[in-house]
């Protein structure tokens, strides 16, 4: 599928091809929801980085979250970058040097329709505010960390591969 996606004040647009386009997965780690999240979670969708096209690139800032494990004297940098438009502060996409095939936009930043998922995977509840309510529905996955099942595994076990 090919998504189109933009900031709010129009400086940045951008597009890409997703094979995974479903917003299924909310995250409720302290840098999604402080990043992203109002509602207290954010979603990412998964897309071909070599397919990634940007317009006003030069209004993008890069943001790398700092992470301090419990044990750990100092915090240290993540290799993530999250990318936001300069001008406005929306969050566009993140990318990890770690899958560097994948770009991961955030579904909030898209403006083409998305399809609606059957099911939700709610990660990270271990991190998770205290006034956010989880509306999990039955036959949604809850995980106080990561799945072990991936975004392609997601899409492919519900036959939503693209």
């Amino acid at each position: 599928m090919h998504l189109e996606g933009s900031c709010h004040c129009g400086a940045v647009s951008f597009s890409l091809d997703s094979r995974h386009p479903y917003p299924y997965q909310r995250c409720y780690c302290s840098i999604c929801r402080k990043t992203q999240g109002g509602g207290g979670f954010a979603i990412n969708l998964g897309g071909d980085a070599k397919s990634l096209k940007v317009q006003g690139r030069k209004h993008i800032t890069v943001y790398h979250a700092r992470l301090k494990d419990e044990g750990d004297k100092r915090a240290h940098r993540s290799s993530a970058e999250r990318h936001f438009c300069s001008l406005c502060g929306s969050g566009l996409w993140l990318f990890s040097p770690e899958w560097p095939e994948l770009i991961h936009p955030f579904a909030s930043a898209i403006d083409t329709p998305l399809p609606i998922p059957p099911e939700h995977t709610h990660l990270m509840l271990g991190s998770k505010a205290p006034w956010v309510e989880v509306e999990a529905h039955p036959g949604d996955q809850q995980f106080e960390v990561y799945p072990e099942e991936s975004i392609a595994q997601w899409h492919e076990r519900l036959g939503l591969g693209r």
